[in-house]
Formats: C-alpha cells, structure tokens, sequence
C-alpha cells in the first residue's frame, strides 16, 4: 500500500500532472469567457441582423400524443441551441489555435536565441585552447631568438 502511496506522490508531484491540473483549470476559465463572448457579444448582433432571432430560443415542436389514459407532451427539438454550441466550440477552437501558434511563434524564437549563443560560445575557444595558443606562441618567440 505505500508503495503505491509513493507512486502517487512521484505522479503528483511530477511537473507533467501539475501541469495538465492547472491546464484543465485554466482551461475550463477559459471556456466560460469565450462562452460569454459569443453569447453576450457576438450572437446578439447577429440575431439582430437576421431578425431580432435569439439562436437558443430556435426549436421545432413535436405534436403531442394522446395515447387514451395520459397525454405525452410534445417533445422539443432544440437546434438553435446546437447552433449556439457549434459558435462556441467554432471560437473556441480559433481562439486555442491562435494562442497556440503565438506560443509556439514564442518558443521557437527563444529556441533561435539559445542556438545562437551557443554557436557564439562554440566559436570561442576553450580556456585550454587559448592556454596552449599562448604556450605555442611563446615557444615560437623562443625559437626564433635562438636560431
């Protein structure tokens, strides 16, 4: 049992879950206010253009049934709020792709910079190869007074 307590632990404890947790939350945030947006800001305007049409409020009425004993209500086919959900996810969807590909615009750029200064101090000789640069030169200077 406390291996898998540790097990746990290791997994908890681990960048990646921590990670995926504040994502999800973050996540979930994020979902509300682009929810917010497409149903407080962009569907009024557009209802209003085709008509003052609220789209959750679009549906289609089944006729009801009497089947003798009871009467079955009439069922409702409620399309406009699919429509207000397939907005949603359609913005959604935009708003990760366009954070996503700032991110990774970011990322590549601070990957660009890295490979560059590593290339500069690559290009700079070693303490060691400047040490014996230095010893090669002297010993050059030796030579020459000598002969």
């Amino acid at each position: 049992m406390s291996k898998l307590v540790n097990e746990f632990k290791q997994f908890a404890v681990k960048g990646n879950a921590v990670d995926m947790a504040v994502g999800v939350i973050i996540g979930g945030a994020f979902g509300k206010i682009v929810s917010s947006i497409v149903n407080d800001l962009i569907m009024p305007p557009i209802g209003w253009i085709i008509g003052g049409v609220n789209f959750t409020d679009l549906k289609v009425t089944l006729p009801s049934i009497d089947m003798g004993i009871e009467k079955l209500e009439p069922a409702t086919i409620n399309y406009g709020n699919f429509i207000q959900t397939t907005f949603d996810f359609l913005i959604i969807s935009i708003c990760v792709f366009l954070m996503l590909r700032t991110i990774n615009k970011l990322a590549k750029k601070n990957d660009e910079s890295k490979k560059q200064a590593e290339q500069a101090k690559a290009a700079e000789p070693s303490k060691e190869e400047k040490l014996l640069t230095e010893i090669r030169d002297l010993l050059k200077e030796q030579n020459c007074k000598n002969a």
